[in-house]
């Protein structure tokens, strides 16, 4: 079947539009409160690495995420649940909220499993060439397939992207057969995902930088008060989950138009 971008992007916006309501008390429970209360009580982690040296910019990187990555790791725990829960929600058998909490809770640990084995091929695949390159052909050819790894990856990126609608909207728990369905569901299409993917990554970082640069001005009169965290934290997890939700409803819309109505819908259709 051949990806249709418009189709996809409506189909994303009737999604939001008909679930609105539930996927806001969602998205503001799993999304929203975990980066509201990661400004407040751990505003460091929101700052970045306070100053980069300039012969050794890395190890103010590394002692940044040091200080603050099982914060990173924890929201990122949570905010996996409520994606995924979202996803849930955009089910055909329109389950509950609590339903699809349940399935998001169920999904994590597979949905992890399928992230570690891509990570691990990836790792394999790229790295160890690059490794071996650099070794045998110096700086140079580590660079030059340094620079084509990075085209290998976003194609893979780009191949496993549904893996998530596959485990959540599919019923697949097994991480193998969610990414090689992934992988199937895009074939003949990566070309226009990626283009349709990278529309949308446009889009969203030209308003994420107006809106930032507003809100950057309006928290600085602020200054660095309990005003300024909680305003500025509000406001953050606000574009998170706005982010987060549409997202979440491309991902749904991609999947359903690429893998064809699910046997709930059929089944309404001849109700």
């Amino acid at each position: 079947m051949k990806f249709d971008m418009g189709r996809a992007w409506s189909e994303a916006v009737s999604l939001l539009s008909a679930n609105k309501e539930l996927l806001a008390v969602i998205a503001g429970i799993f999304i929203f409160l975990p980066n509201l209360a990661l400004a407040l009580f751990v505003p460091e982690a929101m700052e970045g690495p306070a100053a980069l040296d300039p012969e050794d910019p890395m190890a103010a990187v590394q002692g940044f995420y040091a200080a603050n990555g099982l914060w990173f790791f924890l929201v990122a725990i949570v905010q996996s649940i409520g994606t995924l829960s979202l996803l849930a929600l955009l089910h055909d058998r329109r389950p509950t909220v609590g339903e699809a909490i349940r399935t998001g809770l169920i999904v994590l640990l597979p949905y992890f499993a399928a992230q570690v084995l891509l990570v691990i091929g990836l790792a394999i695949a790229l790295g160890v060439p690059i490794g071996v390159a650099g070794f045998l052909g110096g700086t140079t050819a580590a660079v030059v397939l340094s620079l084509l790894a990075v085209v290998v990856a976003i194609y893979v990126m780009v191949k496993v992207s549904l893996v998530s609608p596959v485990m959540v909207l599919g019923n697949t728990l097994n991480p193998v057969r969610a990414l090689r369905d992934s992988w199937q569901l895009t074939k003949g299409n990566s070309l226009r995902l990626f283009a349709f993917y990278l529309l949308l990554l446009i889009a969203i970082v030209i308003a994420a930088m107006v809106i930032t640069m507003v809100i950057g001005l309006f928290v600085a009169m602020l200054g660095e008060t309990t005003a300024g965290l909680l305003v500025g934290g509000v406001l953050n997890g606000i574009l998170t989950t706005i982010w987060s939700v549409v997202f979440v409803c491309v991902l749904a819309a991609v999947y359903r138009q690429l893998s064809g109505p699910s046997t709930e819908a059929v089944s309404e259709t001849f109700e």
